[in-house]
């Protein structure tokens, strides 16, 4: 069940269409389409000789989410005709906007554009027929698990009192312990493959890392031999290495003393840019020396198909 459909406009201006208190904003919310997973574009080639056809790819295509509004009196005071002149300000024509719809058991957002707002001023109920085109075809998860966080390192409290320092010249007080983890499982709960934001911190030097995915096999790969005919150094510490997988937006920087290098020529040919499947996901990172000098952090969204 639809509980609530909340939209922001393009300045920031936001407003919650709760579906049982429409009187609160005075739009009631007859009817929205769009909302389940949008059609694919099935492509296939027909061969004289066989029956049927042979696949060649898919694609999916951008979401239309069309919403059917009533205009009634609102608990405020408001009548029909400012009622409608504010569906113009929350669904302003050209301009993007952000849904949140919130379900039983979803809270996902998704951006648009909205393609036409046309009221029915006439009529004996007068309302209106917003279209809004979303190019991405997904939705994004905004609750809790939206931005969700995978760390290969954690830092164990050692601290304890009472306590006593037995040397004035050397620092034998321990405050924590950073234990790095070489293996780490992403449990994904979305509804489609989606890419991942891979973050390595060095704290020390390291050298040829490589990332794998245990259950397909896949490998991605550092050389630092060419990272540092790139850069001048391999990797050194406060070294920063983001790794991003998602489809439209792969790429691989170093950050190092403030400043951002593309070290794409730096993997290998056959690197394989991961993406996360639904279930377990099992990742692992092993390095020629200095493993113990690298603290990994990987970060994934949550898409699903429709709510």
């Amino acid at each position: 069940m639809i509980y609530s459909l909340a939209v922001t406009n393009y300045l920031g201006d936001r407003i919650k269409l709760e579906l049982g208190r429409p009187e609160n904003t005075g739009f009631l919310v007859k009817s929205i389409t769009g909302l389940g997973p949008v059609k694919a574009n099935v492509n296939t080639t027909e061969v004289a000789t066989n029956d049927g056809s042979m696949f060649n790819s898919a694609r999916l295509s951008q979401r239309n989410i069309v919403i059917q509004l009533a205009f009634i009196h609102s608990i405020y005071g408001e009548d029909i005709e400012e009622i409608r002149q504010k569906s113009y300000k929350y669904f302003p024509i050209k301009k993007n906007v952000e849904l949140v719809i919130e379900t039983d058991n979803r809270y996902v957002r998704t951006i648009g554009y909205i393609e036409s707002n046309e009221p029915d001023i006439f009529s004996k109920q007068e309302g209106t027929q917003i279209s809004i085109i979303c190019p991405d075809p997904y939705f994004y998860s905004a609750s809790e698990d939206g931005n969700n966080v995978t760390d290969f390192y954690s830092i164990d409290p050692v601290f304890e009192f009472p306590f006593s320092n037995e040397s004035l010249s050397e620092p034998l007080l321990i405050f924590g312990e950073i234990q790095i983890k070489t293996e780490g499982v992403i449990t994904y709960h979305g509804d489609s493959e989606i890419g991942v934001m891979i973050y390595i911190h060095a704290i020390g030097p390291a050298t040829n890392i490589n990332i794998y995915n245990t259950e397909t096999r896949e490998v991605m790969s550092i050389n630092t031999t060419k990272l540092e005919a790139l850069t001048g150094k391999g990797i050194v510490a406060s070294d920063d290495i983001i790794i991003n997988t998602l489809k439209g937006e792969k790429s691989i920087t170093l950050v190092r003393e403030g400043k951002s290098y593309n070290i794409l020529n730096c993997l290998d040919k056959n690197t394989d840019w991961f993406t996360l499947v639904k279930g377990d996901n099992i990742f692992a990172f092993t390095a020629e020396s200095g493993v113990t000098n690298l603290q990994f952090r990987i970060e994934n969204k949550v898409i699903y198909e429709g709510v």
